[in-house]
């Protein structure tokens, strides 16, 4: 059971419904999809608590972004950096029609490619919560509108903002490449998430979805698994799933138990055995009763605990939590302290490479590494692991497999396939015909 330190609200995996939380700040837990009311970014599904097929909308929107993106961003980054390295012009523009076409080039990227960026540094502003993407905003909006009175007013601009040709330098691409970067990031962290998730809604379908009830009269009627209560007598017939969790009444079988144990070989189950929901009745019939139900079943808080540990945080992530809180603060005092600095003790003329140094220290601060390293190793960890069958119970035991030095497996079909094969018969004294016969 979680609780949303917010609203108070209990979250169960297998009977609340579906819950949604935010990437950035997994304390936040609702039970609708949303915004983060701290950050802006748009809630995703919690894995496991009964969230149906998952909605890729939100991927396929900023992946479209990213690469209308990249197709821009690349053009922009040649046109703006040929002449600083000394190349030629690659499209022979003039200086004042190079802006136009500059501004035509990075103005999609940073408002319309950009904008879930910028909706998150507004939401961290009217918040009062500075994260990464407070600086990220505040460094690209910076670029981005003096650049935008370099190309459209270019006589506000005193003759020390000129270079050489005469035009006033843009930041167009800067700021460009900066939203790309950052939405590359984005995308990858909501990949990340979508295997992980896709992992464990598979193993939410290892359960049945109906029941064989048996009434007091000796008949039986399909129910729904929902409609399962904790005492219900069940049948279990040969070939299919175990409904829940329980013990054996009647009957006995044998039980492929290899989704928990690992074990291929399957177990025998006579009256008074324990059975586990989503295990498989092989060739007898089953009358079972029900002890454990919906979210308490070994099924259920497996998926519950894996889904937890997709909101974990590891050490090393609540550390660079505690370092994006304060860097923006750090950053904005630098660029400050930069202008000041310049203003006083700069060359001519001292206006002019204060105010472009103090923007260039906003720019190049943004925290992209810091805000977006760390999450996404680790969801992409969770992820890759999730693709392989590999489900970690917290973010901490991801960052403390470095310290392993030895592995331990005790299950079968860990490393092998699964199952028992023959691989060579050797006899003596006796024909090998008669050997296999016998």
């Amino acid at each position: 059971m979680a609780t949303d330190p917010v609203s108070g609200m209990q979250i169960d995996a297998m009977v609340s419904g579906a819950a949604y939380t935010c990437p950035m700040h997994p304390e936040i837990v609702r039970d609708a999809p949303g915004d983060c009311p701290i950050c802006g970014m748009a809630l995703v599904p919690i894995a496991g608590t009964g969230e149906g097929e998952a909605d890729d909308s939100e991927l396929r929107d900023l992946t479209r972004r990213l690469w209308i993106g990249v197709a821009l961003s690349i053009p922009l980054v040649v046109l703006a950096m040929s002449p600083m390295v000394g190349l030629p012009d690659p499209f022979g523009l003039q200086p004042r029609t190079r802006g136009w076409v500059e501004f035509a080039l990075g103005t999609p990227v940073v408002l319309w490619v950009g904008w879930p960026i910028l909706r998150k540094f507004w939401f961290s502003l009217a918040h009062r919560a500075l994260n990464m993407y407070s600086l990220i905003g505040l460094g690209v909006g910076l670029a981005y509108l003096f650049s935008l009175a370099a190309v459209l007013v270019p006589g506000w601009f005193p003759a020390e903002f000129r270079e050489h040709d005469g035009a006033v330098g843009t930041y167009f691409e800067a700021a460009a490449v900066i939203v790309t970067l950052v939405m590359l990031g984005d995308v990858l962290q909501l990949r990340a998430m979508g295997q992980t998730s896709q992992a464990i809604r598979q193993l939410l379908k290892l359960a049945p979805n109906l029941a064989w009830r048996l009434r007091d009269d000796g008949t039986e009627e399909q129910v729904a698994l929902d409609a399962v209560v904790v005492g219900d007598r069940l049948r279990v017939r040969p070939g299919e799933k175990v409904p829940v969790d329980g013990s054996v009444l009647e009957g006995t079988s044998r039980v492929d138990e290899s989704m928990v144990t690992g074990e291929p070989v399957p177990v025998a189950k006579t009256a008074g055995d324990k059975v586990t929901g989503a295990t498989v009745n092989a060739n007898g019939s089953l009358v079972i009763r029900a002890e454990r139900v919906g979210a308490d079943t070994l099924l259920a808080r497996i998926v519950h605990m894996v889904g937890e540990a997709q909101r974990t945080r590891a050490p090393i992530q609540r550390l660079a939590d505690v370092i994006a809180a304060y860097f923006v603060q750090v950053v904005v005092a630098i660029a400050v302290v930069t202008a000041l600095v310049w203003w006083f003790v700069g060359p001519e003329p001292r206006f002019a490479y204060a105010f472009l140094n103090a923007i260039a220290v906003l720019i190049i601060a943004c925290p992209c590494a810091v805000g977006l390293a760390t999450p996404i190793s680790m969801t992409v960890a969770m992820g890759q692991g999730a693709r392989t069958g590999i489900l970690f119970r917290n973010a901490e035991a991801i960052e403390r497999m470095r310290d392993i030095d030895t592995v331990v497996l005790d299950k079968t079909g860990t490393l092998t396939l699964g199952h028992p094969a023959l691989t060579d018969f050797v006899v003596e004294g006796i024909p090998e015909r008669d050997a296999l016969a016998l």
